[in-house]
């Protein structure tokens, strides 16, 4: 799949912050569903918030509410290329309480400012924990499945 150029500033600047409501799944090239809010709430957010990568939210003005559409995505597509910089050795302490630092374990983070980003953890070496903040979908091919239940026109 290819984004789409973004549309013209005057339509983008419209639609900022307008809120989104919307029932995504994103199943793996094996089939295995990753993400799926179909038999849950929606996802609910404000467009331009970062909630949602903008490659996808640029999609959302192709979709009519109510329909459900399925999109092929290449992850870097989505949510840029892998960066080998974005891979850390942490101090073990400077995980959350609740988190468990085990290989292939996500790990949800609060950076400055107060917004979440999650890290897969690589290894663990005594105090030691490597991490990895590349988006955990960014070397994935993806089925999304989408259904819109605002318009965000």
């Amino acid at each position: 799949m290819s984004i789409p150029a973004k549309p013209p500033a005057s339509r983008r600047d419209a639609r900022l912050n307008r809120e989104i409501r919307l029932h995504l799944e994103a199943r793996l090239d094996d089939g295995t569903v990753a993400l799926s809010t179909f038999d849950d709430e929606p996802l609910v957010w404000r467009i331009g918030d970062g909630t949602v990568a903008p490659a996808l939210e640029s999609r959302l003005h192709d979709l009519s509410p109510g329909v459900e559409t399925t999109i092929i995505a290449e992850g870097p597509d989505l949510f840029g290329p892998y960066d080998e910089a974005n891979r850390h050795w942490m101090k073990r302490s400077d995980f959350p309480p609740h988190a468990e630092p085990t290989p292939g374990a996500v790990i949800y983070f609060t950076i400055p400012g107060g917004h979440e980003t999650t890290g897969t953890v690589l290894a663990v070496d005594g105090e030691r924990v490597q991490v990895d903040f590349n988006h955990p979908f960014c070397r994935q091919r993806l089925t999304l499945r989408l259904k819109l239940l605002t318009d965000p026109a």
